[in-house]
């Protein structure tokens, strides 16, 4: 009996359906059989389509191609017949490796701006810093694919397999060799307030595992199972997302907030002559003049006053007229917080003194009434990892500044004027949500001071604000962020940007900041709920490919 016997007719939408699935299958077949370089070359390109997903360009569709492209790659992968696990999966990893490899390399070459800023002496490096470093943060991604790789299978467990895979790599690169979770994939899912709210209940790691899901279910389209049940998981989520961000957006603020008036200087300072001997007055003077002006039409004079990371450019136990100027600046009642070089003499005959990237709260009489070390310094930049080794081959510090720093101790909060506590995280200290999380309980404000003008113009400064962004919503404190070149800004615990300097600016803004906490999990139940999203992937993950295994009654 025909179709049109029965009276059951194939409608257009059912013919466009099928031509639909007919290309996707086309396009999936085409990469499953991809071999040796032009795997390879797919595989890195999809991984730089990937960076698109993230700040400054926000273009998250990038992803919905990505990681598709990522999944037929994985299809296309056979596991070893003979060998140990390593082997087996080595197909699998190095998919993962040239993704990763397209990935950093495409999201990180601005690092090499650092070098370029004396370039007669690091330029050498160049290589080292702008493929060196993708080429290692690389086997992250290269873990991903062969954990997920180990219980593929067919259906929509392969895209469960997935987020498990770069989950659990992201929360290993957030620590291992120091940790350096920069653009981790889960910042593609919250470009904007709105899509940030959802950070505050499972964190990174829940973040990151539900970004990989969603960008990686059109694979589906190239197949039959589980393709309605897959998107039905992906728009259910993407629903709650948004509606979850839209909520608390629009909650209303607390009544009778109190608030604190902040002046933030960003005075673009060029890194050429930052340690320069014969400019350090004119630029320490330009630091007063923009610290001591009127208040902006409609503002009050200023409780609190931020300058950037190493904004005063020498040492306090040099020139303690500095203090007395800084002193002289400040009315009764405010206060200065300021990046500076804090250096701390040694006790010992012939013994070096040590040095420490810090901040520093100076009260209106002119005297340090506080301070706080960096803890989590960069590696070649701040200080030589392994140096006894390294100086014998010749490798030096690369970056940051005339001496190699020592770490900080410990981080307490500062007290400001207002009765408000204020906790300081130096340049990227605060892309590590785990330690921004933990002395955030007791604080008010969230203060991130950094010096972005090694990067120029580029995508770094931008990204190391997104993440900056996400730490006022993971702890629902406001965030005050001052730079030496872009981006200062104001953040409400919301994750609003009340008010900001563009890079390439120079100036200061004075901000009335709402100081309140948005109600949050506490940091140990959001890294519980991020732990249990990746858990449930992964079990759904190892449940279907054990299936897929069992033989068929």
């Amino acid at each position: 009996m025909s179709a049109g016997q029965s009276g059951l007719r194939a409608g257009p939408s059912d013919g466009a359906a099928a031509s639909d699935r007919r290309f996707f299958e086309r396009v999936a077949g085409r990469v499953i059989l991809l071999w040796g370089w032009r795997r390879a070359l797919v595989a890195f390109l999809a991984g730089a389509l990937a960076v698109l997903t993230q700040a400054p360009y926000d273009f998250f569709a990038a992803g919905f191609i990505a990681f598709p492209v990522l999944v037929w790659l994985l299809d296309g992968t056979t596991l070893e017949s003979s060998g140990g696990v390593l082997r087996r999966l080595r197909p699998a990893f190095a998919v993962g490796w040239w993704f990763g490899f397209g990935y950093f390399l495409a999201g990180l070459w601005w690092i090499g701006g650092a070098l370029l800023v004396e370039a007669d002496e690091f330029a050498w490096a160049l290589p080292l810093a702008v493929v060196g470093i993708p080429l290692i943060l690389a086997f992250f991604y290269g873990l991903a694919t062969a954990v997920a790789r180990s219980v593929w299978s067919s259906n929509i467990g392969r895209i469960a397999a997935l987020a498990f895979g770069f989950a659990l790599a992201e929360w290993l690169r957030g620590f291992l060799f120091t940790g350096f979770p920069w653009n981790a994939i889960g910042y593609a899912a919250m470009p904007v307030p709105l899509l940030m709210q959802s950070d505050a209940v499972v964190g990174m790691n829940g973040m990151n595992a539900l970004a990989v899901f969603v960008f990686a279910v059109p694979a589906l389209l190239a197949g039959r199972r589980h393709l309605r049940f897959g998107f039905a998981v992906a728009v259910l989520l993407v629903a709650a997302h948004v509606g979850f961000g839209y909520v608390r957006l629009t909650a209303p603020q607390p009544a009778d907030v109190k608030t604190l008036d902040v002046r933030i200087v960003q005075p673009s300072v060029d890194l050429a002559e930052k340690w320069d001997a014969s400019v350090r007055d004119r630029i320490f003077a330009t630091m007063l003049a923009l610290s001591s002006k009127e208040p902006e039409a409609g503002h009050q004079k200023p409780q609190l006053i931020l300058w950037p990371e190493t904004s005063v450019p020498f040492l306090f136990t040099e020139r303690p007229d500095a203090l007395t100027a800084i002193g002289d600046m400040l009315a009764e009642g405010q206060m200065l917080i300021a990046g500076a070089v804090r250096e701390e003499e040694a006790a010992g005959q012939g013994a070096d003194s040590r040095y420490y990237n810090s901040v520093v709260a100076i009260d209106d009489r002119g005297e340090i009434a506080d301070a706080v070390d960096k803890v989590h310094l960069v590696p070649f930049g701040e200080y030589l990892p392994f140096d006894g080794l390294l100086k014998r081959l010749g490798v030096e510090q690369l970056v940051a500044g005339p001496m190699n720093f020592s770490a900080g101790n410990e981080r307490h909060a500062i007290a400001v004027p207002g009765g408000a506590r204020a906790l300081p995280f130096i340049c990227y200290e605060v892309i590590f949500p785990d330690l921004v999380s933990v002395d955030a309980a007791s604080s008010e404000l969230i203060v991130n001071v950094t010096n972005d003008a090694w990067f120029g113009d580029t995508p770094g400064p931008y990204q190391h604000f997104r993440q900056a962004q996400l730490r006022a919503v993971e702890n629902g404190l406001p965030l005050l962020r001052a730079a030496n070149n872009g981006i200062s800004a104001v953040v409400d615990p919301r994750g609003r940007t009340i008010d900001a300097l563009a890079i390439n600016a120079r100036g200061a803004m004075d901000v009335r900041v709402p100081i309140y906490r948005q109600e949050t999990l506490s940091a140990a139940q959001r890294r519980v709920n991020g732990f249990v999203v990746m858990i449930l992937f992964a079990l759904a993950a190892g449940l279907l490919s054990v299936r897929r295994r069992l033989p068929a009654n």
